[in-house]
């Protein structure tokens, strides 16, 4: 197996860890920006900006709940509210999320941090593998899952210039990067890393690095796969899923999430509207498990040689 298609261009990072840096970044340029906390600053990477703007960086503790009714009146107020903890524990609120952000159509930023299986030993009851789902089914929040570092730090600042809710979906564990330095990030477009000519393969978030080896063995069968980041989840790129339907036939996407109303889900609904091709949905169709992040992926079947497997069987090779 070859990854040399695929060239580093950092130090591996978390979007979590990129998150924390982004907000510090852009601190300057948004005075109107706050950070809200539910004890997790050290975990989300808010601790920094606690620290160097302690008079805009609100520690609530355990108060979820709190945490996302207290950000829609802020936002009403003019400010710009950042808030940030594991997303198991943010969409936990679901309800006040939906009727304080959603109906309100509140400018609040929520960041679930510690998503997926990938957070390994943190155990199957802090795995946001449902969260995608939820936030899907309110019309006027914009979901991102960024690839990088460079795609996060862009991402957190579109965020913030964005006025509207907007749903950040960070990992706990490292990101490969893969972006060069004039990569300019763009919401709702898919971002292909690699073009190919047999089968695309859209992968989000902590799956993108597994995806690149799938493609580099599909590689070695003969396969010339495409590889496609879509961090842009809501709005998603129809136009992309139209045109790869129609070039190749077949489709792969794979997550760290429920295949159930997740980017599976959502590009299965375009393809049965506007372009119907053969799907193959990997991600989570059980709940997740304690375990070390890489005996995770193996077991649920993130790995380059389980994703090439299932892919060449779909297209028949």
């Amino acid at each position: 197996m070859s990854l040399t298609m695929f060239a580093s261009t950092g130090k591996p990072t978390a979007s979590r860890a990129s998150f924390g840096k982004a907000l510090l970044e852009i601190a300057d340029q948004f005075p109107q920006m706050v950070v809200v906390d539910a004890d997790l600053s050290k975990s989300t990477k808010t601790i920094d900006f606690q620290k160097q703007h302690p008079h805009r960086h609100i520690q609530l503790g355990i108060q979820e709940g709190n945490m996302v009714t207290m950000a829609a009146g802020m936002a009403s107020m003019g400010q710009i509210p950042f808030i940030a903890s594991f997303g198991c524990f943010l969409i936990g609120r679901f309800e006040q999320i939906r009727m304080s952000i959603g109906y309100s159509n509140a400018n609040v930023k929520l960041v679930g941090t510690h998503v997926g299986i990938g957070i390994g030993p943190d155990g199957y009851s802090q795995m946001a593998l449902e969260d995608i789902s939820c936030l899907r089914t309110l019309a006027n929040i914009t979901i991102i899952q960024p690839g990088d570092h460079r795609e996060t730090v862009q991402a957190v600042r579109w965020a913030a210039e964005h006025n509207g809710p907007v749903y950040l979906r960070l990992t706990r564990q490292n990101l490969p990067q893969f972006h060069s330095d004039d990569y300019q990030f763009q919401i709702g477009k898919a971002d292909v890393i690699k073009s190919g000519k047999d089968v695309a393969i859209l992968a989000t978030g902590g799956t993108i690095e597994p995806a690149m080896a799938a493609v580099a063995l599909l590689a070695e069968r003969g396969i010339d796969a495409e590889l496609v980041n879509f961090h842009s989840i809501r709005p998603l790129d129809e136009d992309y899923l139209v045109s790869a339907s129609a070039r190749f036939g077949h489709l792969v996407t794979v997550e760290d999430h429920s295949i159930f109303g997740g980017l599976g889900g959502a590009v299965a609904e375009v393809l049965c509207e506007k372009a119907p091709a053969k799907l193959l949905r990997l991600g989570m169709q059980t709940y997740g498990e304690s375990g070390e992040p890489e005996d995770l992926y193996q077991k649920y079947g993130f790995t380059g040689e389980a994703i090439a497997a299932k892919t060449a069987t779909l297209l028949g090779k």
